[in-house]
């Protein structure tokens, strides 16, 4: 049983519940529901896994299945070019755990894409990796609400993520990894880096890597079956980290990743005065990824950057 959250333990992107409000009311429900209704007809009742694949096959990206621990994860793959010795793997958001304070999703795949479209806009051999119980939640008998609310950053999640990873290279042998993760997937793929042998850096973007900060933040109630990257030993200095934060971001604000940074000094952060949460990763990612590629000093990594 998932315990309730304070004030709704939802997922670490805007409008994870905005869709269900105004549905009912005082006034005009049965009209609501109507319009509700004709919108169902005209998306044909696509659940959102269904919505997020054709997306995905919109950007022109090929689906796969990998198996993790335990779990099957979805996954789509772009220009996998064999010979290249860098794969970008990238892990999206929370999506929905929550859809209202007191009541769990019964499917927290993400209405709106965003690493997706990260991923859309980068090139060269690419994997978007999903977690457990997301795209597909009742595919896997051992899925539970938990590990999409308090425990969406578990150590059953981190490993089955992994292995899902692993089973990847092995039949694909890149060299060298960077994982990439936005929002909740940025503190997943912290999570994740030190377990990959073939990580040699980590770029976040607007991530909660340190999940009590976020929820202390937010009135939210502890994430108590989650692993904190602020609360971690160190990553191996063979892995570069570059974490980017918005300068106006109210949902992962420059405190929670500041907060993070102290205890993780090797860490480079770079602040972007004019970002939030959402505005403007996806129409700057082009840039930003080009500027991740350059190795930073050593000295310097430990640097806030504006």
């Amino acid at each position: 049983m998932t315990a309730l959250p304070a004030r709704g333990t939802r997922g670490t992107t805007a409008g994870r519940a905005g869709v269900f409000r105004g549905i009912a009311g005082p006034r005009g429900t049965a009209g609501r529901w109507v319009a509700c209704g004709a919108l169902c007809a005209l998306a044909a009742c696509a659940t959102p896994a269904e919505h997020f694949d054709r997306r995905a096959s919109a950007l022109g990206l090929q689906a796969t299945r990998l198996p993790g621990e335990g779990f099957s994860h979805r996954a789509y793959v772009a220009d996998p070019q064999p010979g290249s010795a860098t794969l970008r793997v990238y892990v999206e958001h929370d999506g929905t755990p929550w859809i209202h304070l007191d009541r769990v999703s019964d499917d927290p795949t993400p209405r709106n894409p965003f690493a997706l479209e990260l991923m859309a806009r980068d090139s060269g051999p690419r994997l978007f990796l999903g977690r457990p119980c997301h795209y597909a939640p009742r595919e896997d008998a051992r899925c539970d609400p938990s590990l999409w609310t308090h425990g969406r950053y578990s150590a059953t999640v981190v490993a089955s993520m992994v292995a899902a990873l692993r089973s990847f290279l092995s039949a694909h042998p890149y060299r060298h990894v960077v994982l990439v993760g936005y929002s909740g997937g940025g503190t997943l793929a912290w999570l994740m880096a030190a377990r990959i042998p073939e990580t040699t850096r980590v770029v976040t973007v607007a991530a909660n890597l340190d999940i009590d900060a976020w929820a202390r933040l937010h009135g939210y109630s502890a994430l108590s079956g989650s692993l904190n990257p602020a609360l971690a030993p160190a990553l191996p200095p063979t892995i570069d980290q570059l974490h980017y934060v918005g300068g106006r971001d109210a949902n992962v604000t420059p405190a929670v990743v500041a907060s993070f940074a102290r205890r993780h000094p090797e860490a480079r952060v770079i602040e972007i005065a004019e970002f939030d949460h959402r505005c403007c990763w996806i129409e700057r990612w082009p840039e930003l990824l080009s500027g991740a590629r350059v190795a930073a000093p050593r000295a310097d990594r430990s640097r806030r950057e504006r």
